[in-house]
């Protein structure tokens, strides 16, 4: 392949991932009276993939164990005008595999209060014959 053919290859190859990580940023959004796709998650992720939140208190999720407590919270009406968004990144391509470390902001109300917050999050991309997934991923929230 030449360079331009791999330059080309490259920015497509992005251009899915950040497509990918809206999509994912986006499955938590319920303003405006929105419906999360909170489901959506088990097309993004792999089946066997790994979550992590570092902080402030450490814990592994399975794909199934972090959907359905997310799904409660932004539709039983406990946390509404939600959404999170990524406020930078940097994405790494090499081949098959990419890398994602960016920073993100979410807001909303938690039972009639104000919601926000900030924090980070790491990405581990790896192209499936369906395309882009995420094998893993890990946030830490600002406290």
């Amino acid at each position: 392949m030449s360079k331009i053919e791999n330059d080309q290859a490259e920015k497509t190859d992005k251009a899915e991932i950040d497509a990918l990580t809206a999509e994912f940023f986006g499955a938590f959004d319920n303003r405006d009276g929105r419906t999360p796709d909170v489901a959506v998650i088990r097309r993004l992720v792999l089946p066997e993939g790994v979550i992590v939140v570092t902080g402030p208190q450490f814990r592994v999720y399975s794909v199934e164990a972090f959907i359905e407590p997310r799904q409660r919270l932004l539709t039983e009406g406990r946390l509404v005008e939600f959404s999170e968004w990524e406020t930078s990144e940097r994405t790494e391509i090499a081949g098959d595999i990419a890398s994602r470390f960016g920073t993100y902001r979410k807001s909303g109300f938690l039972d009639g209060a104000p919601y926000e917050g900030e924090g980070s999050k790491s990405f581990q991309f790896v192209r499936t014959p369906e395309g882009w997934r995420i094998a893993a991923f890990a946030w830490y929230d600002q406290p």
